[in-house]
């Protein structure tokens, strides 16, 4: 009877031990990859590091403090966004801090969007400067410096479990990136910036198969500029997955002493939407979206409108808010939407 009761207790333990996998993966290769949202209700919160090294603290809505990107999900938003920087002079939106904040996302369950700004700073219609340690290449050393750099974030990122759902090819490229050498005109066409472009796509496609790259045009409600923009990349076989756009309807007016009604910028951006889509055959994404923050019931009322007016459209892929839990009295920047460390009703249009 003990013998029997032995072997009884033995086939028990085998039938409540775990199966080992038998295919060599480990439970790590085997997790699900983070949905992709049909509609993004993104924010670009790379700032958040840098303000809590400053001790900035984010409080929820009811006044507990909250880490950043946990609040996010909390008030709605299901996707995020990170800048890289090529070599910053500080630590902030380098490789290593992109991929902190991504860990970060990947364990709340958020989708990912990566935005590569080939500069060691800001680039944008203003400047696309080219890092300091590729000032002298050549426009093929160019070419290998983009599709290395794009190669050694994204392997990280992959080597570290991130799943990345898309990825800027340069912010806000207007006239190009890595200027002069980048700069698109009606003259050459943009042979050197769709050279550097397509050799960062395929970088992506091979590290990331499903993740879509995206061309970034500022400016939504300018349909005349952004026409001209992705007529040159149609026509120069510029290699790209979207298109994405900036809106900020209501930049103060100097001459008018105030900030210019939104609904005029608005409205036409929503209508460029659907031409541009028709036009290319692409998706289209708002991968920034600002309003003063010292005007949050206009911002919510701009926000509710372009997310009404788009949602129902299977090639409109959502709208991100551009670092919205910046401050003025923080950080400098006028266009967030948070107050005290808490969001304001300009993110209302998220919570559904």
């Amino acid at each position: 009877m003990k013998k029997h009761l032995i072997t009884l207790a033995a086939l028990a333990l085998v039938a409540c031990t775990p199966a080992k996998p038998d295919d060599g993966k480990t439970p790590d290769d085997k997790k699900p990859a983070t949905e992709v949202p049909a509609y993004a209700k993104g924010a670009d919160i790379s700032w958040c590091t840098e303000m809590e090294a400053k001790n900035y603290k984010f409080y929820n809505a009811n006044g507990f403090a909250e880490e950043c990107t946990s609040l996010m999900k909390q008030i709605g938003f299901n996707a995020v966004r990170y800048r890289v920087w090529v070599n910053p002079t500080d630590k902030w939106c380098n490789k290593e801090d992109v991929l902190e904040k991504c860990k970060r996302a990947q364990a709340l369950g958020l989708a990912i969007m990566i935005d590569f700004h080939y500069s060691d700073w800001w680039a944008d219609p203003a400047q696309q400067n080219i890092p300091a340690q590729w000032k002298n290449y050549d426009v093929e050393q160019m070419t290998q410096a983009v599709a290395d750099h794009t190669r050694d974030v994204l392997q990280t990122l992959k080597d570290n479990a991130i799943d990345v759902a898309w990825v800027q090819i340069g912010n806000e490229t207007n006239t190009g990136m890595l200027s002069p050498m980048g700069d698109v005109s009606t003259s050459n066409k943009g042979a050197n910036f769709i050279k550097f472009s397509n050799a960062a796509y395929d970088v992506i496609k091979s590290i990331y198969p499903d993740a879509l790259a995206i061309l970034h045009h500022s400016n939504a409600q300018d349909l005349t500029k952004n026409q001209w923009f992705y007529n040159i990349m149609k026509n120069g076989g510029a290699k790209y997955d979207m298109i994405g756009l900036s809106l900020y309807p209501s930049y103060w007016d100097n001459s008018q002493g105030k900030f210019p009604d939104w609904t005029t910028a608005t409205y036409k951006a929503v209508e460029n939407f659907t031409t541009l889509h028709n036009a290319f055959g692409k998706p289209v994404m708002l991968v920034e979206f600002g309003m003063p923050a010292s005007e949050a019931d206009k911002a919510k009322d701009a926000l509710q409108y372009v997310i009404d007016k788009t949602k129902g459209s299977n090639w409109f892929k959502g709208v991100f808010y551009w670092e919205p839990e910046s401050e003025k009295s923080r950080n400098g920047y006028d266009y967030g939407a948070f107050a005290g460390g808490k969001p304001t009703i300009a993110l209302d249009p998220f919570k559904d």
